[in-house]
């Protein structure tokens, strides 16, 4: 009676061990689907992000123009930890907003877009209200404080510092949103699991590709040093090359704001955007009509956020004259 009851027991042991394997087999399973939509989502998401990207890179890159050799990479690293700071804000803000209040987004990113596009115009009108004497005075006293030791540079670079984390701040909200929409409709741990690596992802290659754009001079110059031919040709290409690239960098981080920031503002405004896109739709003909489209749309984004930016610096002008009396 004994051994039976044991044998008994013994397959009763049996059957629940059978039924844990299968639940570890179906587990592991539906944990590898979830991963494959996690990986699915986050390359959607990356995808649709990528133009951002591209914008995001622009103004990094400008942010060190001018900071001494040695000092570029650690003003880089500075700007990419503050990245992060931001996201691990925007992340977790994002997903807030999208459970309980989702009518703030588009209204919240309209403010960012607006703030892109006043500090494209007051870019632009610094140029047109200091004159050459004031540029030169302040190239000089940049050059100065690189050369002299004595000068804390940190401290002296910590306004550059702040403005390029400003501005991450708004294109990375961009691209937190932009990421959250294409999860919209996904269970919520997928929602964090994705925006996480978005965020991560976004920050080490911008700030990658900006520390390996702005060493190019070195490398040029390292190359030129060689004893081969071959090494010292493309060493002094890329030393021709960089300083030409950092120009182009600066302008095409200018025009982002205005493209990035008036392409919020059009988006957040319905009738203006589909005016914007009825004017794209009526250029797209021949083969290049998707170019002429995309060029049209993305010009008139650029002409709205120009004027989006004057009307803020001029208002904003106005409120720190009346402060001053």
């Amino acid at each position: 009676m004994a051994g039976a009851s044991l044998l008994a027991l013994l397959d009763d042991i049996a059957t629940i061990l059978d039924d844990v394997a299968v639940m570890t087999k179906v587990a592991a399973k539906k944990s590898a689907a979830v991963a494959d939509d996690v990986a699915a989502m986050t390359k959607v998401a990356t995808q649709k992000t990528a133009g951002v990207l591209g914008d995001d890179l622009a103004l990094n890159a400008q942010q060190v123009t001018g900071v001494r050799a040695d000092r570029e990479l650690p003003v880089v690293w500075a700007v990419a930890k503050g990245s992060m700071v931001n996201k691990a804000i925007l992340v977790p803000a994002a997903l807030a907003i999208s459970a309980f209040v989702p009518v703030l987004i588009t209204p919240l990113l309209m403010l960012g877009g607006a703030f892109l596009c006043f500090e494209g115009v007051e870019k632009l009108a610094h140029k047109f209200l200091h004159s050459e004497a004031e540029e030169a005075a302040e190239h000089e006293s940049h050059v100065q404080a690189n050369a002299n030791p004595a000068v804390d540079l940190v401290a002296f670079e910590k306004d550059k510092i702040k403005g390029a984390v400003r501005t991450d701040f708004i294109l990375s909200a961009e691209i937190i949103v932009i990421a959250l929409g294409t999860v919209a409709s996904a269970p919520f741990l997928q929602q964090v699991a994705v925006l996480v690596g978005i965020a991560v992802l976004m920050t080490v290659g911008v700030y990658g590709l900006v520390g390996g754009i702005v060493k190019l001079d070195d490398l040029g110059l390292w190359l030129s040093q060689k004893t081969g031919s071959a090494a010292q040709a493309l060493g002094r290409g890329l030393l021709a090359a960089a300083p030409w690239l950092m120009k182009f960098l600066s302008v095409a981080g200018t025009a982002a704001m205005f493209l990035v920031g008036g392409g919020i503002l059009v988006h957040g405004i319905a009738p203006l955007h589909h005016a914007i896109e009825g004017a794209g739709a009526a250029v797209a003909q021949g083969a290049l009509g998707g170019l002429w489209q995309a060029l049209a749309t993305n010009g008139l984004n650029g002409v709205a956020g120009i004027v989006a930016g004057a009307l803020v610096l001029g208002a904003v002008t106005v409120v720190q004259k009346l402060r001053k009396r």
